[in-house]
């Protein structure tokens, strides 16, 4: 460190004593580690997430290979790395993960975790690709088909505070969101990884620096412009400047001596294919000069009779170079060839921030190989997944929204059923929660506090959210419980945490101290309820004599105005109706109906707010309706959801509920999930344990598409050994919230 002078000492105590902030010269002349360019914004820091939670399973989806045993096609995917059973469906080797929660405690899960250990046996993590969201003005709200019209769901709570962390402070806030988990993702590539990052002029620049921050500017590849569609911006927007039509990739690896490329390439002009204007028995071709060639070499094309003797004295040979022998024009890094996804196009869903497979495919193509691992952690529609599983790579991706999830699921059931029509293989997938999150990494709590003030600060902004939700369901506030605050109708009230989803853990503890104060009537408030949780934790509530009600929070609760005249609603989780129909050994399910009770807007504020001749469709107590107002100010109403089936956007069977356990690797000596039931095949830092609860394995579904909105109300009949077994069966509705029943029946009239 270089020696300061007396006057610069004395300078600083002034600052210090005043209490303010060191100017920036400090910084190179206190530390002896600088460098020459940094990208600096407020809340730098160094620190990374290191927290490890474990991965819980709640479904896995394998479309069956054959409805019959092939030993051919069994032994070829035994080959590959994993096993069928009788059904045809995939019983050991890697399952692709689909993971649903925030993306930095899932990389430092992945990164941290035992995970790590089964992607490192694939041979390490090869690429991945993310597509973050770099509008500042975006409102991911999605449209959604309810007959022949269009419903605006707008982003959930969650999403929206997710948003607010990533945008609530401009770009400061962005780049600390990004920082941190590309820090994460280059931890976890493999040695001979690489890395996309998708951006547009917004962020560029600031991505540009921090990457090469991370991942070293030595190791930056290159900058691709990706041109989006052959015409861009409105009339107004092309009226003042250059239209804007190119997104911007970043392409870096981990270390520029080792990571994976192979070349990519298109086909040539017309142009340039009618230079081969001769034509023999192998094909047409076109005569190259040979400036330079070794004896070695005419000798070959004499041989291949391809050599072409020069036409006058002291002229250079030639040869013939066949265009069918050429790979075609090597692709540079402006991709002016890949348009967007058409919106007529089958690949199309509708989702706002959906790339086409095109772009997808050739980046998975130059950057991976065959049976290689590829991943995105802001997957929004799946195309990533999707263009993955076609071309043999394994993946992981993730989002934090629900809608995508189930967007991405649905997509990679269709590849899996394309797959299979084709003869081809594929891989089954799972979907995953993470589980047992701590109190402080969802109520937002400054990391630069010391302790204390964490401490103080946390049990504030708790408090006053309680406080808010509580005001809004009209219950008294209560003291002296764990896991309640309030109590309304004689019914104890559990308060959901602010900006992630109301977990299995977060039940387990409303039952023990139910159990522990003799408490019988319960209901838990939350944003959202963590996939799978229903209806387990009621059953298991049920057995000890609990009732708990779980219900919605509407984001009217920060609505002052709704509050105080006490129209904010909380309702009640969905709920299914089922018949099975058994046939000797052979069951099927019929769904007979699905309750709903969302509210989005309300009628009386469209009324309220609508200009004449125009329209606009809200949610009300389980009914979608559109609002209508005609020239003259007259108000009219029409119901959409005319039946419970325009609720459903998907449903799913599992024949044999229970026969698959939920198990996941926990640290050694950690506190395990309760019931702790330790499996013989813990070994290092981790073992395995089960949960109590069962994997939903995915045997038949129907879902609507975008060319085909019909929805099959009964599933075809399924085989199945005599004796009591149960049934699982989860719709999913058109907002991507899922729903499950479990009922128990008895195939074959035997008794178990």
């Amino acid at each position: 460190m270089p020696k300061l002078t007396d006057q610069e000492q004395r300078e600083i105590i002034r600052y210090i004593e005043a209490g303010k902030p060191l100017p920036d010269k400090f910084r190179f002349l206190l530390f002896e580690e600088k460098r020459e360019v940094e990208l600096v914004w407020n809340g730098k820091t160094s620190e990374v997430c290191n927290i490890v939670l474990p991965f819980q399973v709640i479904e896995q989806i394998d479309e069956p290979r054959s409805e019959g045993k092939k030993e051919k096609q069994y032994k070829m995917f035994e080959a590959m790395g994993f096993s069928l059973d009788n059904r045809g469906r995939q019983l050991k080797g890697w399952t692709n993960k689909l993971i649903w929660g925030d993306n930095k405690l899932i990389l430092s899960s992945l990164k941290n975790g035992p995970l790590r250990e089964e992607i490192e046996k694939q041979g390490g993590l090869k690429l991945i690709y993310i597509d973050p969201p770099f509008d500042v003005g975006a409102d991911f709200s999605m449209d959604i088909e309810i007959g022949d019209d269009t419903f605006t769901k707008k982003p959930n709570i969650l999403e929206e505070i997710a948003y607010r962390d990533t945008w609530g402070k401009g770009a400061d806030s962005f780049i600390t969101m990004i920082y941190e988990r590309l820090v994460l993702m280059r931890d976890l590539l493999s040695d001979d990884g690489s890395i996309y990052v998708h951006c547009d002029w917004r962020v560029n620049g600031y991505i540009r620096l921090v990457l090469d921050e991370i991942f070293g500017a030595n190791n930056f590849l290159n900058q691709i412009s990706w041109k989006r569609t052959p015409f861009a911006g409105s009339s107004k927007a092309r009226a003042n400047k250059f239209p804007i039509n190119q997104d911007t990739l970043f392409f870096y690896a981990k270390d520029e001596n080792k990571y994976i490329f192979t070349q990519q390439y298109i086909d040539y002009s017309d142009d340039y294919k009618e230079r081969f204007q001769y034509e023999d028995k192998r094909g047409f071709y076109r005569k190259t000069l040979l400036k330079t060639y070794s004896l070695e070499t005419e000798e070959r094309l004499k041989r291949e009779d391809r050599w072409i003797d020069s036409i006058r004295p002291g002229a250079y040979p030639s040869y013939k170079q066949y265009l069918h022998e050429s790979k075609g024009k090597q692709i540079e890094d402006i991709w002016t060839d890949v348009n967007s996804a058409n919106p007529m196009a089958n690949e199309r869903v509708d989702y706002p921030t959906q790339k086409p497979e095109a772009l997808l495919e050739r980046i998975i193509k130059a950057s991976s190989n065959e049976n290689d691992l590829v991943a995105d952690f802001f997957c929004g529609s799946g195309t990533t997944a999707v263009v993955a599983e076609k071309l043999g790579r394994k993946w992981i991706v993730s989002d934090l929204g629900k809608f995508a999830i189930h967007t991405t699921r649905k997509r990679l059931i269709g590849v899996q059923r394309q797959l299979k029509a084709e003869g081809k293989n594929y891989r089954a997938f799972e979907i995953l929660n993470m589980g047992r999150y701590e109190r402080q990494h969802y109520i937002g709590v400054n990391p630069n506090l010391r302790e204390i003030e964490q401490q103080k600060q946390l049990d504030e902004k708790e408090n006053a959210f309680i406080d808010l939700i509580l005001r809004a369901y009209r219950a008294e506030r209560t003291a002296g419980f764990h896991t309640f605050s309030g109590k309304k109708a004689g019914r104890l009230v559990a308060v959901g945490p602010v900006n992630m989803p109301v977990t299995r853990l977060f039940v387990e503890e409303v039952i023990i101290e139910c159990r522990q104060n003799h408490i019988t009537r319960v209901d838990i408030l939350g944003f959202e309820f963590e996939m799978g949780l229903f209806p387990f934790a009621l059953d298991e509530a049920k057995a000890k004599g609990i009732d708990i009600a779980p219900k919605y929070i509407p984001a009217d609760v920060f609505d002052k105005r709704a509050v105080e005249k006490n129209q904010v609603v909380f309702h009640d989780v969905a709920a299914i109706e089922i018949k099975p129909h058994i046939k000797k050994n052979s069951v099927a399910v019929e769904l007979t109906d699905f309750s709903v009770f969302y509210s989005q807007d309300s009628i009386a504020n469209a009324e309220a707010t609508l200009k004449n001749k125009s329209s606009k469709i809200v949610v009300e107590r389980g009914q979608i309706v559109k609002v209508s107002k005609d020239k003259d100010g007259i108000v009219s109403r029409e119901v959409l959801t005319k039946h419970w089936t325009d609720w459903i956007d998907y449903w799913s069977v599992d024949f044999n509920f229970e026969s698959k356990k939920e198990i996941v690797r926990v640290p050694v000596n950690s506190p395990e999930p309760s019931p702790p039931t330790p499996l013989p095949e813990g070994e290092g830092r981790f073992e395995e344990v089960w949960t109590g609860e069962y994997i939903f394995e995915n045997e038949w579904q129907s879902f609507r598409t975008k060319k085909d909105r019909l929805l099959e109300l009964t599933s075809s009949f399924c085989e199945c050994e005599p004796g009591r077994r149960k049934l699982g069966v989860k719709v999913v509705d058109i907002f991507g919230n899922d729903t499950m029943m479990i009922i128990e029946i008895n195939v074959g009239g035997q008794k178990q």
